[in-house]
């Protein structure tokens, strides 16, 4: 069966890097579009970056040019590097995968304060 466990979370100071993992089973990892969507409290969930089977990469604009979307397909895991953090980034941080149906990890806590 599908599933996707993320770890790495954490409190960090503003501008300061985390490095978020999402161990992935049961499917191709390396054919599956694989996306970073959070969750700030109080908001809705919202998509953060994109991964595609064919190795294209799109993010939103809060957070392109800080956060890098990457998978290790030997270690069936996908990656989201988040440097130079901010506030507005603290929120429960989630894989999500289309593979005949919806799959979503339990999340992480990304907690970003001085």
């Amino acid at each position: 069966q599908v599933q996707l466990v993320e770890s790495g979370g954490g409190l960090v100071q503003p501008g300061e890097s985390l490095k978020l993992s999402c161990a992935a089973s049961g499917f191709i990892l390396s054919s599956a579009d694989m996306h970073w969507y959070r969750q700030a409290p109080g908001k809705e969930r919202e998509w953060v970056a994109l991964l595609t089977s064919g190795g294209n990469t799109n993010y939103a604009g809060s957070v392109k040019g800080r956060f890098t979307i990457s998978r290790d397909n030997a270690k069936k895991t996908l990656y989201l590097q988040m440097n130079s953090l901010k506030p507005e980034d603290t929120a429960v941080y989630y894989c999500y995968t289309y593979w005949s149906r919806e799959y979503w990890g339990q999340g992480t806590q990304v907690t970003v304060s001085s």
